[in-house]
């Protein structure tokens, strides 16, 4: 794989131990990433929820996010991707966010690695083809 677009479900298996992390953590060393800028906000409100779970201090949630936020990823901007993110939301009946992470994967013609079950499924009903979709726990080199 040349390069891949990822979405926050597979970003945030860097820093928590979840299912999958270490396809992620595979996926981080070895794939070129590039995601929306939305990223690092979806990330941040998981680390959030985490913390006031009590599943890990502020502090923790503090110095995750800041790995995350070094990580390797190229990011495209949110503003250039959102006309495309809301038609595709129409087309696919799916929230916009989560349509700036297929936005992406259209614009660098790559694929788009998620932890997203119900996106796959959507993308997967729309065509294959036109949006290549992996699931995380589908990834090997």
């Amino acid at each position: 794989m040349d390069g891949a677009v990822i979405d926050a479900s597979v970003a945030v298996k860097w820093t928590l131990d979840e299912p999958n992390s270490d396809e992620a953590l595979l996926l981080a060393r070895h794939v070129p990433l590039a995601a929306p800028g939305l990223l690092l906000v979806e990330c941040a409100n998981v680390l959030w929820i985490k913390s006031r779970r009590s599943e890990i201090t502020v502090d923790q949630a503090q110095e995750r996010y800041e790995q995350l936020a070094s990580a390797p990823i190229d990011y495209l901007e949110d503003r250039d991707l959102l006309p495309a993110a809301l038609s595709l939301s129409g087309r696919l009946d799916h929230p916009v966010y989560d349509c700036l992470y297929v936005a992406a994967s259209v614009a660098l013609q790559a694929p788009l690695v998620t932890a997203d079950g119900r996106l796959r499924r959507k993308l997967l009903e729309t065509g294959p083809a036109e949006f290549p979709c992996l699931l995380l726990s589908e990834f090997a080199l």
